[in-house]
């Protein structure tokens, strides 16, 4: 693992999380790290593991829906520290409501989806599949 004082490189991160070097450095420049990343005498940043599992979390919760304002607002009550875990626990809640409607709505979705697989399926069986659904053009 390529090491830059003791820290890891902006590439190294970069190629562990999977996001962008432009992205990281969108990222500090939003507010979303936990602390400010130090940089060698040289001007290079230099992470440490926490901030790659921080990374990590932030990128799933993106992944997942939750707007680069939203991570933002966490990631100001983490690092202002213990007392308000109730304000964490409740944004986390919020998201996970979120996240299960958006898996409720793609099921149903996926529900739809698959019973016309099943449909174009059998007609092509039973070799009836010709006119299936084939748009009348007006007159």
């Amino acid at each position: 693992m390529s090491k830059e004082a003791g820290g890891l490189s902006i590439g190294k991160v970069a190629e562990t999380t999977g996001l962008s070097v432009h992205a990281l450095r969108f990222f500090e420049r939003e507010g979303l790290f936990l602390r400010e990343i130090p940089r060698s005498g040289g001007g290079q940043r230099i992470y440490e593991q926490a901030d790659v599992d921080w990374l990590v979390l932030c990128g799933r919760l993106r992944d997942s829906g939750m707007s680069i304002a939203t991570i933002k607002k966490f990631a100001e009550l983490v690092r202002s520290g213990p007392g308000n875990e109730t304000d964490r626990l409740a944004l986390l809640r919020e998201h996970e409501r979120n996240v299960r409607a958006k898996i409720d709505d793609l099921n149903a979705s996926l529900d739809v989806i698959h019973g016309k697989v099943v449909t174009y399926e059998q007609h092509l069986r039973d070799g009836t599949a010709v006119g299936l659904w084939s748009p009348t053009l007006p007159r």
